[in-house]
């Protein structure tokens, strides 16, 4: 067993019941491609070649990584694992995983580098298929838009795929407990922007507005459009509104609006 390195956000999970709505919720057959990040003591590992699934698992501790390579050296399944030691921020998965086609993320993430996490992951090629994450619960809601107001985190993840909840898991789930409660959010249908060739717009509007959350969104992005009133008015957004009310489609749209840099 491994003491869980605090500095290294590491919280081991110890919940059979969130594994296991990990597993199902992941769809997995045999022989699909899964990137691990930080498998710790390996319990998601062994889960998920269980299912047949070939695993490439980046593990940055160098005590986890040994306890790794010891536990699953003479496993019916260590064929279907390979154990990459390294920060994932800094891991060039493209040599791991690019040859290999299509892939789903499936992982127990530190919760912080979770924002910087998926937008590499999202952001990146090669790019997943999919995501199973366990994050802070606060953090799914706010990639949900449970609340249904949203951010400039829930519009990034929706941009490239579709978010969803599965379950909530409680903090006495894991070792050492974190603070707070989490939870298991499914990404599918992960592909490029769906603005398209007006990504690099749809990033500059959002994220002049987001920063500027006191103004209303007129008052805030009205510069990067030839005839503003005209614009709102088309994308059928109102000149009072704020830019958490703004769905996706409408951020889309005034995207297309931009004028030409």
């Amino acid at each position: 067993m491994l003491t869980p390195k605090k500095s290294l956000g590491q919280h081991f999970l110890r919940s059979p019941k969130a594994l296991k709505d990990i597993i199902e919720s992941s769809n997995l057959l045999e022989n699909d491609v899964v990137l691990e990040i930080g498998p710790g003591e390996g319990v998601l590992t062994e889960k998920l070649l269980e299912t047949g699934a070939c695993v490439v698992a980046v593990e940055k501790d160098d005590r986890a990584y040994e306890f790794l390579l010891d536990l699953f050296k003479a496993g019916k399944n260590r064929g279907n694992l390979t154990l990459v030691h390294g920060d994932i921020l800094e891991v060039d998965i493209s040599k791991y995983l690019k040859i290999r086609g299509k892939f789903q993320v499936i992982a127990n993430i530190p919760y912080y580098i979770t924002g910087i996490l998926i937008r590499k992951l999202l952001t990146e090629e090669p790019r997943p298929s999919a995501m199973t994450l366990l994050v802070q619960k606060e953090v799914a809601e706010r990639i949900v838009a449970k609340d249904g107001k949203e951010s400039l985190l829930s519009l990034s993840v929706k941009a490239y795929g579709n978010p969803r909840i599965i379950s909530t898991v409680k903090k006495g789930s894991f070792t050492p407990p974190p603070k707070v409660d989490s939870a298991i959010i499914r990404i599918e249908n992960i592909g490029p922007h769906k603005a398209g060739g007006y990504e690099e717009n749809f990033w500059k509007i959002t994220k002049k507005a987001f920063n500027a959350k006191r103004k209303t969104l007129f008052g805030s992005i009205k510069e990067f459009f030839i005839d503003p009133e005209k614009v709102f008015k088309i994308c059928g957004v109102e000149q009072k509104a704020r830019p958490e009310t703004i769905p996706l489609e409408k951020w889309i749209n005034l995207s297309k609006e931009v004028i030409p840099s």
